[in-house]
């Protein structure tokens, strides 16, 4: 738990009326990267069956950096997750417009070979889903589907993305057990190295701890920050203390009338020390949401 000091709460204004108190202050935050774009986000909508969800959100996401998409449930952070690797058109009814380049790759272009896109944008859930196999089948299969049969490199890639991830000494002499032996802090750890065996440039991360116990979120946590700098990372959360902890960037999202819109993002300091809507400041604060 945060120390009063750095706790958010209620203060007054000049005016009299009662304003908000942020979380102060941010001791660690130094800049994460260069501020490359690799992400642009522009007017993107998405509607379910007609209905849309999301509306016009227009951001960019810089290379190497952890963002983190907070705000409360039903406000399209994930339908926006989904749509960055085209896990939208496994949706039936679902209409995405707008625009989203990844570098110079229009993914929403339907010539975009979504198979391709996918190797290169690895997505995680909220639940652990590792396949059916052991442990060492949950990462030869995407190694093999996208061409690499050599044992030797095959063994070699696992032991690398193993160490990665933590697991390899927890697991390299049971590679040929099940898989969901594993528990769950190990299970989302083998789904992470499984997305990461194919060398990805985006991690997209739907709530990766939400299922864990707080030990087992705080080994996954530590390791989400320790791929800033080596992937650029899209984290989904309703963990404003750990998005404090991980996240160089923010981005809030809030419901207005049914419809997920992009209240307001930028750094992670600038969010938590001085954000620039009230309902940011709201949010942030504990006061709503």
């Amino acid at each position: 738990m945060d120390s009063p000091q750095n706790s958010p709460g209620i203060t007054q204004r000049p005016d009299g009326r009662p304003g908000f108190q942020p979380w102060l202050p941010y001791k660690f935050a130094q800049p994460c990267c260069e501020p490359i774009p690799h992400i642009r986000a522009e007017h993107i909508s998405i509607a379910y069956h007609g209905k849309p969800a999301l509306e016009k959100v227009t951001f960019n996401i810089n290379r190497g950096c952890i963002t983190a998409l907070v705000g409360p449930s039903g406000c399209g952070k994930t339908s926006f997750l989904m749509c960055v690797n085209r896990l939208t058109d496994l949706i039936p009814a679902c209409q995405v417009s707008g625009r989203l380049h990844i570098n110079d790759l229009d993914v929403l272009a339907p010539t975009t070979n979504a198979l391709h896109l996918r190797r290169t944008v690895g997505m995680i859930f909220q639940k652990p889903t590792v396949f059916p196999f052991t442990i060492r089948k949950n990462l030869e299969l995407p190694l093999r589907e996208h061409g690499t049969h050599d044992r030797t490199l095959l063994a070699s890639t696992i032991e690398d993305v193993l160490q990665q991830v933590g697991l390899w000494n927890e697991v390299k002499d049971r590679l040929d057990r099940p898989a969901q032996v594993l528990s769950g802090g190990q299970q989302q750890r083998l789904c992470l190295a499984r997305a990461l065996v194919l060398s990805p440039d985006v991690l997209l991360l739907d709530e990766p701890c939400s299922a864990l116990d707080p030990i087992s979120s705080g080994i996954v946590e530590d390791l989400i920050d320790s791929l800033r700098g080596h992937y650029t990372v899209l984290i989904v959360t309703h963990n404003l203390a750990q998005a404090r902890r991980i996240a160089d960037h923010i981005a809030f999202f809030w419901t207005f009338n049914g419809v997920g819109y992009l209240v307001e993002n930028g750094s992670a300091q600038q969010i938590f020390e001085s954000p620039k809507e009230e309902l940011t400041a709201a949010y942030i604060s504990g006061i709503r949401g």
